[in-house]
């Protein structure tokens, strides 16, 4: 049951992350804000990396593990990028609820890539918090959302598509306890996406750099977040299958909503207070599936 706690801890700090990147956006540009969350997440990784160093061995990544980190960086990058797009046209709330259309996804790229069946019961659960998640968009078909529905989907896509490759760096290293290989790879990942990110923006958007450089306290925040989350996000993945880390944070949409609320001034729907009891269920069947 460990698994649970780390991921509502990840789901709590990554909440707050998003806010925190999404204020950045207008100042920084949709690349410069995804950027925040690796290079200021970095450091904060390390330390956790360096002070496990000094107490247990740490794993050595092979060939097998570099190519999962980096299916799950780069996946991680476009996902991220294509969320805050998605914020820009809809609201905070309403985008977290669409990028996580991601466990159905995940479900199924699990079961064929990692064999991680999931079982009917499981399935429900993710079925019913989709659902929810649906209901949750508060979208209006009718009114030409499509393609903003489109992104956010695609955002959850590629999350899912992020959480397999950093599942199979977990599960790829030699040895070590759960805790030593969710940082091992963390930091790996974080290291190549910040270097990406460097490149990036040094050869195509260096506005964006002096921007970070300017608001580099606003962006510390956001690092210091995203390294919490992406610490407890990998912790869940090397204790339990992705897909059952992914349909429990679905508790972040509801957690996003709050946020939505106070800080952003957007409100829910009766439509959407009715998808948030279908996440709730499905999240509480998982549970209850996973006690057993």
């Amino acid at each position: 049951m460990s698994w649970i706690v780390a991921t509502l801890i990840a789901a709590a700090a990554q909440t707050g992350r998003n806010a925190a990147q999404r204020r950045l956006t207008a100042e920084l540009g949709t690349m410069g804000a995804t950027a925040v969350r690796f290079l200021f997440g970095l450091p904060f990784a390390t330390l956790v990396l360096a002070g496990m160093a000094a107490l247990v061995p740490v794993p050595r990544p092979d060939a097998a593990v570099l190519g999962w980190a980096a299916l799950g960086a780069a996946s991680q990058i476009a996902a991220t990028a294509l969320m805050l797009v998605t914020m820009e046209s809809r609201g905070f709330g309403v985008t977290t609820a669409l990028i996580k259309t991601e466990p159905v996804t995940l479900a199924l790229i699990g079961t064929l890539i990692l064999a991680e069946p999931l079982g009917p019961a499981r399935m429900a659960a993710i079925a019913a918090a989709t659902l929810g998640v649906v209901l949750m968009s508060g979208a209006d078909w009718r009114r030409s959302t499509w393609r903003t529905a489109g992104l956010g989907v695609a955002a959850g896509a590629l999350f899912g598509l992020s959480a397999i490759g950093f599942r199979g760096a977990i599960l790829a290293l030699p040895f070590g306890a759960e805790p030593v290989r969710a940082v091992t790879v963390l930091v790996l990942a974080l290291a190549m996406q910040s270097a990406i990110m460097l490149i990036w923006l040094g050869t195509l958007d260096r506005p964006a750099l002096a921007g970070i450089a300017r608001h580099w306290r606003g962006s510390l925040g956001a690092g210091a977040l995203g390294a919490l989350a992406s610490l407890f996000w990998f912790l869940g993945f090397a204790l339990t299958a992705a897909a059952n880390v992914r349909t429990l944070a679905l508790v972040e949409v509801v957690m996003a909503q709050l946020v939505s609320g106070r800080v952003f001034r957007e409100g829910a729907s009766p439509r959407q207070l009715g998808g948030m009891a279908l996440i709730v269920a499905g999240v509480a069947t998982l549970i209850a599936v996973s006690a057993r």
